[in-house]
């Protein structure tokens, strides 16, 4: 099974292609989809759609693993404006018949660390030992969206 996982964002979106066989997983590619800030968010969310689409056909995943929309008091506008790309990737993996998870930051975090509060350190610590990378994953979106994408895994594994 081929699950792409996204961070999203509508500066940077972190994404990461996992292959599960089992209980293994392996990393195939991770990156980030990098967005014009000087254009208008409607222009912004079409080069949103433009490289989701780019990468669900360059993989051809079977699952899109997405966190879910989480909005702190403080700052609402920005929860507001992370839902119009998250609305906009949905979009497209609906369109390409994708099965979405969705899963809460907590839950992420617990899935690879056991502690639904690790840090964004003990996150790329747990990424770089499971997948047996050399380095931590870096920057924290592509870390987020490798994590999105092995939570989903842990997720299918128990439900196999």
């Amino acid at each position: 099974m081929r699950i792409l996982g996204i961070d999203p964002g509508l500066q940077v979106c972190g994404y990461a292609v996992v292959d599960v066989d089992g209980y293994a997983e392996k990393l195939i590619e991770a990156g980030v989809l990098r967005i014009d800030t000087d254009r208008e968010l409607e222009k912004r969310l079409n080069q949103i759609a433009d490289d989701i689409g780019v990468l669900l056909e360059t993989f051809a995943p079977d699952v899109l693993a997405i966190e879910e929309l989480y909005s702190h008091y403080a700052h609402p506008k920005t929860a507001i404006l992370m839902g119009h790309a998250r609305g906009v990737i949905l979009q497209k993996a609906g369109a390409a018949g994708l099965t979405v998870k969705h899963f809460a930051a907590t839950r992420i975090k617990k899935s690879l660390t056991g502690n639904g509060r690790a840090s964004k350190g003990q996150m790329q610590r747990s990424i770089q030992t499971v997948l047996g990378l050399s380095e931590a994953p870096e920057p924290n979106d592509v870390a987020d969206a490798i994590a999105a994408a092995l939570c989903c895994a842990n997720t299918i594994g128990k439900l196999i």
